[in-house]
């Protein structure tokens, strides 16, 4: 294919959708995506996972900080001409006079079913709504946050205690074959795009780490959301005795008693209806541990009412 395509993303969702148009034929001319960043006192640089997987494809790679008012990139872009750039992930805000230059516009693969949950954080956001499908839309960028006119949406059940990231592997899979006949309307000019129900939108914002403080006056199905949903990164969590800990994974328990006490040697919690039970916890500056190993080190036991400490 001789198409000048353009991909622009960060994360680790973004990584089957560029190699699947390595893999079926649509090279791509150049990648942007987020500058490394660095850690450990500054002495180790962190390479974006489509960084490093770009790499690995010798495809050219550029990591502006920003994309406004910066004329040096507006240039390259002037010169690549390109066909289409494909924007998943990208975590930057793309400027008007950048969205010009590209002959069919930039798409972008969001991990919702717009016009539900534009924004940051679809994927957690509708866990933690305990939503029971989600999907994956492919749509133009325009100059508001995810409204642009879509081309699909593509639905899966979300499945039962799923965690965001295994439903990210999921919806990135999806996309990176959905995205294939994309290309090919859209190269054949094909391509039909709708405009979204602005009335029915909602909106994904930016997690914050304070949100993941369990209540646990909320119901268990509520509480599993959060753990579920801010799984891995930033987590769920409660206090005990001035130190965090965060419950990684969880299942539903029929168990009742009052909210936030242990209620056995299970490690079941009482919630405001039933109970949640705890599979995985990480105590602050700690391993992450199975909840039978944690148990024999712990000063949290049977009877313990976290609500009050």
């Amino acid at each position: 294919m001789n198409k000048k395509i353009v991909f622009m993303g960060t994360s680790n969702f973004a990584v089957p959708i560029l190699k699947s148009l390595y893999q079926n034929g649509f090279p791509v001319s150049i990648v942007y995506t987020q500058p490394p960043k660095k850690s450990n006192r500054g002495l180790k640089v962190n390479k974006s996972p489509i960084h490093i997987f770009s790499e690995t494809l010798s495809y050219e790679v550029r990591t502006p900080v920003t994309l406004k008012n910066n004329f040096e990139e507006k240039k390259i872009f002037q010169k690549l001409d390109a066909d289409l750039v494909i924007v998943v992930a990208y975590g930057h805000i793309i400027p008007k006079d950048i969205l010009e230059l590209s002959k069919n516009g930039f798409i972008n693969i969001h991990a919702s079913q717009l016009p539900k949950w534009r924004g940051a954080a679809p994927i957690q956001r509708s866990l933690m709504n305990q939503d029971k499908e989600t999907g994956i839309s492919i749509m133009k960028i325009n100059e508001n946050l995810d409204e642009g006119p879509v081309y699909n949406t593509f639905s899966t059940k979300i499945k039962d205690n799923e965690n965001a990231a295994d439903l990210s592997i999921r919806l990135a899979n999806l996309a990176s074959e959905k995205i294939l006949n994309c290309l090919d309307d859209i190269f054949n000019n094909k391509a039909v795009f709708h405009e979204q129900d602005h009335n029915k939108a909602t909106y994904a914002n930016k997690i914050e780490k304070s949100e993941g403080k369990i209540l646990w006056d909320q119901g268990a199905k509520e509480i599993l959301g959060k753990i579920n949903g801010l799984y891995p990164s930033p987590g769920a969590w409660f206090v005990f005795r001035n130190e965090r800990y965060k419950i990684l994974k969880a299942e539903f328990s029929n168990a009742k008693g009052q909210p936030g006490l242990i209620l056995n040697e299970n490690f079941d919690i009482g919630c405001k209806d039933f109970s949640i039970k705890i599979l995985e916890i990480q105590r602050e500056g700690k391993k992450v541990q199975k909840i039978k190993e944690f148990i024999l080190g712990t000063q949290i036991k049977k009877g313990t009412n976290l609500k009050n400490v």
